[in-house]
């Protein structure tokens, strides 16, 4: 299907964002996904959310590894940079580009084998680093490149396609990412764009490490009455904690509401994150508290969406490092090799 090119031309009456952008702009290549494909509902909400927060597609910079997933980046932002790495070297990649580019929007796409499996380990220091990125992982519980085996979010007890049980404890990133650090950490459905879209705009507009589990059922090897990851499963065992509208900075913040119905949290970049708390005795601010309420729940057998957790003041990587202002890759020769007294004195304040 990748021959197959969209149509330059717009219908003149598309609505017009405040840069100048249609919806149809932040698109990509025709997706080679199967049909029906939960992936391709998360890549329509990241083309929604993108066009709403009115960003040049060129100020985004989307990298991802290898899997179905992985493959995503080229169906979404087709003007933006993009960068495909190798199995679960995702996060290390976005890292030194972050370094050497602070003013890119930076959204690292992945999913459970590329993240939980072989990328574990760079998952988890991306996290506890606080690198500043929208970190959304496309979550099915299976390899679905390599015909439908388990991946490590698969939970214990479910069974494949062909009916074998799981027998191994799953890898759950959500609460990976809350006891590693990440001040952004939510958890939602593919098929839930009503609140997936304010989740990825809120992540887009946070300060430090923001992270997403999407569940996103694979319709050709886990989308059946076994799977714990199917439309079907999802949906019944869904519980809301939240539901959420986002507002970026220069918006005008209107509301009618009665009182205990919503909150307001501000997020580092001065953005406010709206919560409709569906919950009134949920606090998304109190990270132990997050874990445990998402614990309980999925020891009854539901999966918790929405926003569990958020740290209205993240700090990230740059700030940690006392890096430059101005872009690494935007210094001259001059500040980037100071000399050799100012490399003495650097190593002086080592020993």
């Amino acid at each position: 299907m990748t021959y197959l090119a969209k149509p330059r031309l717009h219908h003149p009456t598309l609505t017009h964002n405040k840069v100048g952008y249609t919806r149809r702009d932040y698109e990509g290549r025709i997706s080679t996904l199967c049909a029906g494909c939960g992936h391709d509902s998360i890549s329509a909400a990241i083309i929604q959310a993108c066009w709403e927060l009115d960003i040049e597609p060129h100020r985004v910079a989307k990298l991802s590894g290898i899997g179905c997933s992985s493959k995503t980046p080229d169906y979404f932002l087709g003007a933006s940079h993009g960068f495909n790495t190798v199995h679960g070297r995702m996060p290390s990649v976005l890292t030194g580009a972050n370094l050497a580019n602070r003013d890119l929007l930076y959204l690292g796409v992945s999913g459970d084998g590329d993240s939980a499996s072989i990328g574990l380990g760079q998952f988890a220091n991306a996290m506890r680093r606080g690198v500043r990125m929208a970190y959304i992982v496309e979550n099915n519980g299976v390899y679905g490149l390599t015909k439908g085996q388990f991946s490590a979010t698969a939970d214990r007890g479910s069974r494949s396609k062909k009916g074998v049980v799981n027998n191994d404890s799953p890898v759950d990133l959500v609460g990976l990412a809350l006891q590693l650090g990440a001040t952004y950490v939510a958890r939602s459905f593919s098929g839930d764009k009503e609140q997936l879209v304010p989740l990825i705009k809120g992540a887009l507009g946070h300060g430090g490490a923001a992270f997403i589990d999407v569940i996103s059922p694979c319709v050709t090897f886990n989308n059946h009455s076994g799977s714990t990851k199917s439309y079907d499963y999802v949906r019944q065992h869904n519980e809301a904690v939240s539901r959420i509208d986002f507002m970026p900075r220069h918006s005008e913040i209107t509301a009618q509401y009665a009182p205990g119905e919503v909150i307001d949290v501000q997020q580092h970049d001065g953005s406010p994150l709206r919560l409709r708390k569906l919950h009134t005795d949920y606090d998304p601010t109190d990270r132990y508290a997050a874990l445990s309420y998402m614990n309980a729940h999925q020891a009854r057998g539901e999966v918790v969406t929405g926003l569990l957790y958020l740290d209205p003041q993240a700090t990230d990587l740059h700030l940690s490092l006392n890096t430059s202002n101005t872009p690494l890759n935007s210094l001259g020769p001059a500040q980037l090799c100071p000399g050799s007294k100012a490399l003495e004195k650097l190593n002086a304040s080592l020993r």
